[in-house]
């Protein structure tokens, strides 16, 4: 089975390295926080209330909605419910490390599709690899580490192509992207999306994902499902957290201003980077990239090296956070790189 070993350890820094909010949740959920009673700990969590909110948020039926313990647990549950032995995930590649480990639990074989050397999305080569035993396609939409993007026709090609799988399309970073198939959830009847509320919304410390799909595929996953994955404290900040839309869009666009003058500098500098629609960039380091990191974080900045992701040697991603957060970062990064360039010719 494989294994996932998140490189944590001490992260009081800026955190450019894991793409989550890098400042803070809203302000309505800190009050929420605030006036949960200790009573209210002694109790059971209840998710269908919630589900209801986000359903109707989300212009869906509540029966079509299940939160979950961060978007893994939702991508855990949709492996375990519609994949078994002999059966196969087809997945595009480089991504999310998660779908492999969870699909690995399920003794599935995952066939997988590699990117080419621009990190598009590679529809084509996915197409081609469709097979009967395709039971699951997961598609994260922007996608990591390489922030490229599938079209809302390729992804209902996909639905279409291959009517015996379930099409997850994993929106984890849809706001900085603002396209979505999440209207198509019910009517494309093997669609399923998945969101997380680890990224713009600033609640990874909660552990907040949803699956949406269409009732039927619902019921199966809701018999995988835990009934108490989601803790209460998750399931009460959930609704202000979503009310609270004048941060998110404050938060998001922050994120894209800065992610402009960020990519802006990599250009100065003569950075390598990849096309990006969401909250981070990738970037071509080369061999030193394990050296730019260690500088990095010498100088207070998180990256996260992604050298070991299929087709990505040397290549490291940074989380965009403020503006000012870029600013500093921007600084670290120049300094970085003056270090190995100056390594670099005394070889």
């Amino acid at each position: 089975m494989k294994e996932y070993h998140p490189p944590l350890g001490s992260r009081e820094a800026l955190r450019l390295d894991f793409n989550e909010n890098t400042l803070e949740c809203s302000p309505k959920v800190r009050e929420t926080l605030a006036q949960i009673s200790a009573g209210a700990l002694t109790r059971y969590p209840e998710r269908e209330p919630v589900e209801a909110i986000v359903a109707a948020q989300l212009g869906l039926r509540a029966e079509q909605v299940a939160l979950t313990n961060g978007v893994d647990e939702a991508i855990h549950v949709l492996f375990e419910t519609f994949l078994e032995a002999g059966d196969e995930l087809l997945l595009p590649v480089p991504t999310y490390t998660m779908y492999e480990v969870y699909a690995s639990a399920t003794d599935a074989r995952v066939v997988a599709v590699q990117a080419a050397d621009d990190l598009q999305f590679p529809f084509d080569r996915l197409i081609a690899a469709i097979t009967p035993q395709t039971k699951v396609i997961a598609i994260a939409n922007p996608n990591s580490p390489s922030g490229s993007v599938a079209t809302r026709e390729q992804l209902l090609e996909l639905a279409v192509r291959a009517p015996q799988a379930v099409l997850l399309v994993d929106e984890a970073y849809f706001h900085f992207f603002g396209e979505t198939v999440m209207n198509m959830v019910g009517t494309v009847p093997n669609l399923v999306v998945a969101r997380t509320f680890s990224k713009a919304y600033g609640l990874a410390g909660l552990r907040l994902g949803l699956l949406a799909g269409p009732a039927d595929l619902m019921r199966w996953v809701r018999r995988v499902l835990s009934p108490y994955s989601v803790n209460s404290l998750a399931l009460t900040c959930l609704p202000p957290a979503l009310e609270d839309t004048a941060y998110l869009d404050w938060y998001v666009g922050e994120v894209l201003a800065a992610r402009t003058e960020f990519e802006a500098a990599l250009d100065a500098a003569n950075v390598r980077r990849w096309p990006s629609r969401t909250n981070f960039v990738l970037v071509e380091i080369g061999s030193q990239h394990a050296e730019f990191v260690r500088l990095m974080r010498e100088a207070g900045v998180l990256v996260r090296d992604r050298s070991s992701d299929p087709g990505c040697d040397g290549r490291v991603r940074i989380t965009i956070g403020t503006r000012a957060q870029m600013r500093q970062a921007v600084m670290a990064l120049n300094n970085a790189l003056a270090t190995l360039r100056a390594e670099g010719g005394k070889q």
